[in-house]
């Protein structure tokens, strides 16, 4: 007598979605690995095209994948286009990580790494084409997405799903420009003032 196994069928990231919720499901993808980027284009956003599988500092290697999109984007784009492009990938980051986040199990998960490379797009915008500008801006865009200053901590607990991912980096993002608008009123105009002494 034998007995058959029913195949192996193939449950799609959407089907998973609508058969378990999101608190009471264990992470089925701990580690995930490059197989489990491809598998989806929403996974392979989310991950930053396998940026997030880096494992030393995902987020760190996620934003510094935002200089080379800088650089193309910058010459091949005028500012408005740009600006209407990281609204798109704002969105598409909605998206990405709300749906990678459920199928993970895991709301924000560390390899998920789309929410910085946009925000950090948009610092790389506002900031002086500069290498030193630039430099400084990643520090800090690093430093407020790493130890989530208030309200930054405050949104990053109570925002769920994708928006929740995208928002608070977005706030590091306005934390970073901020710092970098006083730095180029304030710390120029004190630097100025040195030299002409």
């Amino acid at each position: 007598m034998t007995t058959s196994v029913p195949p192996d069928t193939q449950i799609t990231p959407e089907q998973r979605l609508d058969t378990t919720p999101m608190m009471n499901v264990a992470p089925t993808y701990p580690n995930p690995s490059k197989k489990f980027v491809l598998q989806h284009p929403a996974f392979f956003l989310a991950f930053g095209g396998g940026a997030g599988l880096s494992p030393v500092a995902p987020g760190t290697v996620g934003t510094l994948v935002a200089f080379p999109l800088f650089w193309l984007i910058n010459q091949n784009l005028d500012p408005i286009q740009f600006l209407l492009l990281i609204d798109l990938m704002f969105i598409a980051g909605i998206w990405a990580c709300s749906l990678t986040g459920k199928v993970l199990g895991i709301h924000d998960h560390g390899g998920m790494v789309w929410d910085e490379i946009v925000a950090f797009l948009l610092v790389l915008f506002f900031t002086p084409d500069n290498l030193v500008w630039q430099a400084f801006a990643f520090l800090l865009f690093r430093l407020f997405d790493i130890f989530k200053p208030q309200p930054i901590r405050y949104y990053d607990k109570k925002l769920r799903g994708g928006f929740g991912v995208m928002f608070d980096d977005m706030l590091a993002a306005f934390y970073t420009l901020l710092c970098l608008a006083v730095w180029k009123v304030f710390g120029l105009e004190a630097w100025n003032a040195y030299v002409l002494l």
